[in-house]
């Protein structure tokens, strides 16, 4: 697993959702996010879990 954080911008554009909306799921502690100065960073691991169980669901 990789310890590489995405951008806010990179995790919209792989979940095809808007910022926004990522946000919301970082607030509600659906995604794990970390924030660096102003930004707000998503472990990548987190973020490709998180894909993978919402294809589940589907």
């Amino acid at each position: 697993m990789s310890d590489k954080l995405l951008t806010l911008a990179e995790v919209s554009k792989l979940l095809d959702k808007p910022e926004v909306t990522v946000k919301r799921y970082a607030k509600e502690s659906l995604l794990p996010s970390v924030k660096q100065g102003a930004d707000l960073m998503f472990p990548e691991a987190a973020v490709l879990k998180y894909i993978e169980i919402s294809k589940k669901l589907k």
